[in-house]
């Protein structure tokens, strides 16, 4: 493989003999201390404390590695991510790019785990060690993270949707080249865009005589019918009770009409409670229904993987709002936000992949399943012949 790659290099015609010279000049040995450049990385803790007093506050150390550890996973983060979108960004995604996606996609999420396992590093410092060097550290925060900026945008949250810091765009802490970088990666298409387009196409929804709605809206009618007869044959709930819960499991004229009645979808998109597209939508539900087959597994893996990543960054901003409080209590935080109440509030708005997170609410048991046409059920597996 080494020497395929190597030709690719050299014109053709060159005798073996020099080509093989080449190849090793190019392959040289390389000490490791080298190869990873730990001279630069070893020598980037300097310390305020140690600057600015005579003795250096111990724990600026902790607090100094956490946070460059962040910035080094938060660079393979995009990594993952921008390769992922450009992969989607064709008209026709390979399906063996499925698999890669889920696999680099899956690889963020157990980084993800990481940042949040930092958390607990970083809280074996305590809020009076913090004291002894956090005088030096303003106005620099945490929200000056040019990167997790950039992976927001990346994955795909608007702008509308963001808590304002101080009044102030979110980007006017960056210089001109940053805020430039953060406008092309939204403009150029970020991980919702290209997921949501790559739903769109999804072939299955009708085939044939197989309109897949007008099936699932009779089967979620079943499902309904069945959840309302046993709470009325309930022996142990009150008739008030009894009412409660009629009235909470609704019917298909509830959250149900979000797939069924694209009207009803484009008013609550209008209205703010729906940001995915009526086909994508429609396309999510038949992959998360129809799971088990086989050539809907990869589909179904890739749109849990961004649950999951919308989840785990979810938790993180939580957990690092409860740290913040913690250190802090009620300080403001040396970027002059107000601290663990920002924090909490991002964790509460600052989600992505929230329709896809919704999907549960309209699946229905496998039981109540509409049964596939015999054409499209061999379309979604893997069926070879013999000759």
């Amino acid at each position: 493989m080494v020497d395929t790659i190597q030709e690719l290099y050299l014109p053709s015609g060159v005798p073996d003999s020099i080509k093989m010279n080449e190849r090793k000049q190019k392959y040289t040995t390389i000490h490791y201390h080298n190869y990873l450049q730990l001279d630069k990385i070893l020598g980037a803790q300097q310390l305020r404390s140690a600057e600015l007093e005579d003795t250096p506050a111990h724990e600026e150390m902790l607090f100094i590695t956490v946070h460059q550890v962040y910035e080094i996973w938060f660079k393979q983060i995009i990594h993952e991510l921008q390769s992922v979108v450009d992969m989607f960004s064709t008209f026709r995604v390979d399906e063996s790019n499925i698999g890669t996606a889920v696999g680099r996609l899956h690889r963020v999420v157990e980084v993800q785990k990481l940042l949040i396992g930092q958390i607990r590093v970083m809280e074996t410092m305590t809020p009076l060690d913090f004291l002894d060097f956090r005088n030096y550290l303003f106005p620099a925060s945490g929200f000056q993270s040019f990167q997790f900026r950039l992976i927001e945008v990346l994955l795909g949250l608007e702008e509308k949707e963001r808590l304002t810091y101080n009044n102030h765009h979110y980007a006017s802490v960056f210089v001109e080249e940053q805020q430039q970088q953060l406008k092309a990666v939204q403009q150029g298409g970020t991980l919702f865009e290209v997921a949501e387009a790559w739903l769109e196409r999804t072939p299955f929804l009708q085939l044939g005589d197989f309109d897949f709605l007008k099936y699932y809206k009779l089967a979620v009618e079943r499902m309904l019918e069945k959840e309302q007869d046993a709470i009325k044959a309930s022996d142990y709930l009150s008739d008030k009770e009894k009412e409660m819960r009629l009235r909470m499991l609704g019917g298909t004229d509830t959250y149900f009409q979000s797939v069924l009645d694209p009207k009803v979808h484009q008013e609550m998109k209008e209205k703010g409670e729906l940001r995915l597209s009526y086909k994508a939508t429609v396309a999510a539900l038949l992959i998360n229904l129809y799971r088990d087959e086989p050539i809907l597994h990869g589909p179904f893996n890739f749109l849990t993987c961004l649950i999951d990543i919308d989840e785990l960054f979810t938790t993180w901003r939580y957990r690092h709002a409860q740290m913040v409080l913690r250190m802090l209590g009620r300080k403001i935080g040396t970027g002059g936000s107000s601290g663990h109440g920002y924090l909490s509030a991002t964790a509460e708005k600052h989600h992505i992949f929230t329709d896809l997170h919704n999907i549960s609410t309209l699946l229905i048991p496998r039981s109540e399943l509409p049964e596939l046409p015999a054409e499209l059920k061999q379309q979604l597996g893997f069926y070879f012949s013999q000759k």
